[in-house]
């Protein structure tokens, strides 16, 4: 596949109840990772295929969601290409250091997709 998903990542409610759920239901391996001043990334680790993470939703939209993220080559230029075609850039190229590069798209029909450039 040329453009495999490389990350799943859940934006949820209550933190804790998802990294007690999960790592019970599939026995997924969670690290948590300080991202700043009350901000913690947790790394879901499941034994094989993609990898993911999830976060405590910080906007009131009441509801968790995974989003899935696609590895492309140049981020700036799939996400300039993602926008040509339709889609609603929603959160610009921006880096996560020392990994790679993400950006956000809402595809035409409504759907939220990850793009991801490693580092």
């Amino acid at each position: 596949m040329a453009n495999p998903f490389v990350h799943l990542e859940l934006s949820t409610t209550d933190a804790e109840k998802a990294k007690a759920f999960y790592g019970a239901l599939f026995t997924w391996k969670m690290q948590d990772m300080p991202m700043g001043p009350g901000v913690v990334y947790t790394m879901i680790q499941p034994g094989e295929g993609p990898g993911g993470g999830l976060l405590q939703e910080t906007r009131d939209s009441g509801h968790s969601s995974w989003l899935p993220y696609v590895t492309v080559d140049d981020v700036k230029a799939s996400t300039a290409k993602a926008a040509a075609l339709g889609a609603t850039v929603v959160k610009d190229v921006s880096e996560v250091p020392q990994m790679g590069w993400f950006s956000i798209i809402i595809d035409p029909t409504g759907a939220a997709l990850g793009l991801w450039q490693h580092a």
